[in-house]
């Protein structure tokens, strides 16, 4: 039965994915929803100048749509979760949309200022917590514990102190997805190997619902990679990275294993690490540069790398991650 579950939510997300960029994509040029390049930026980055963006759409609907449409079938057909678990699925992927929301509505201010730049990040920020902490209000009015696994020490339940390290673990997450994506394909790929780790790690863990929607999240990154493979047809945008961040949160929480975010989030973790280097030792040598460019995979791409190169070896790494988190809960390290 989970085995028909996981094929039905990942062939109907690809293919709604994949399908919608037939149709989303001529609209977006329609309404010249294209991206503005920073001035800040590679050069060459510049022949992308007006590739639609806002494509995240395609996979918020793929995944959302093939959820809502397969999970409560078999869970009428005999698949048994809490309703704890089912709540963990549901605020995950609802938490995950509210993310996206704060894309869009960042993506479609710049869009109309015409210019690189959409919320303010204090808006952004405030926003991003809301959300944070209005999915893990959901999940403890459900019954769920402020435990968590810390490494060396084991299971110890923080309290209400909870709450406050996990939604800044969140909003920080988030935010580093959404660092990793500004090359084709590069955030796709990355968030593909996570999703089929952590979907991997929720099966071992007999967590059916929340193992679906690990695999409706990879297919959503292979039915955009259609698109967005180099060269891109279309971005994400944030609407697409901010969707990301949250659902690789909804699974990490949804096991109660937020530690598996950092072997899954190698990528994640160096991208946005480098983005506070960068910018602190920028300051602290009044205007000396660590890296060439940040994030990360900037830095690469002026070393001479290409866009396919940087894609391989980040998902690469991603694979990595994800094998060590999985090997990890199988073995219950």
């Amino acid at each position: 039965m989970q085995t028909v579950l996981y094929l039905s939510v990942a062939v109907l997300t690809f293919a709604v994915t994949a399908l919608l960029g037939r149709w989303l994509i001529p609209e977006l040029h329609k309404l010249k929803f294209g991206q503005t390049i920073r001035e800040v930026g590679p050069k060459w980055h510049k022949n992308k100048q007006g590739t639609p963006t806002m494509g995240g759409i395609m996979f918020i609907l793929g995944i959302a749509l093939a959820m809502i449409a397969c999970l409560p079938v078999f869970y009428a057909l005999g698949v048994e979760e809490t309703f704890l678990m089912k709540v963990r699925v549901f605020a995950g992927l609802g938490m995950a949309v509210a993310f996206g929301a704060i894309g869009f509505m960042d993506d479609y201010i710049g869009i109309v200022k015409k210019r690189n730049l959409g919320l303010t990040e204090k808006q952004k920020l405030v926003l991003q917590f809301a959300v944070a902490i209005a999915y893990f209000a959901s999940l403890g009015l459900s019954g769920d514990s402020t435990a968590t696994l810390i490494p060396f020490v084991g299971q110890v339940d923080l309290g209400f102190f909870y709450y406050i390290l996990a939604a800044i673990l969140l909003v920080g997450l988030v935010n580093a997805v959404n660092f990793t994506d500004g090359i084709d394909g590069l955030d796709s790929t990355v968030s593909f190997f996570a999703f089929l780790g952590m979907a991997l790690c929720a099966g071992a863990l007999s967590m059916t619902g929340l193992s679906a929607l690990g695999v409706a999240a990879a297919a959503g990154c292979l039915g955009f990679l259609v698109w967005n493979w180099h060269p891109a047809k279309v971005f994400m945008g944030d609407t697409g990275s901010l969707f990301l961040g949250g659902m690789v949160g909804a699974l990490a929480f949804g096991m109660d294993l937020p530690i598996l975010l950092l072997p899954v989030g190698l990528v994640y973790w160096a991208e946005i690490l480098s983005v506070v280097l960068q910018v602190s030792y920028f300051k602290a040598t009044h205007g000396k540069r660590l890296f060439k460019m940040s994030p990360i995979h900037h830095h690469f791409e002026m070393c001479g790398w290409s866009e396919m190169k940087i894609c391989g070896v980040f998902g690469l790494v991603s694979l990595l991650g994800s094998a060590v988190a999985f090997l990890c809960v199988l073995f219950g390290v």
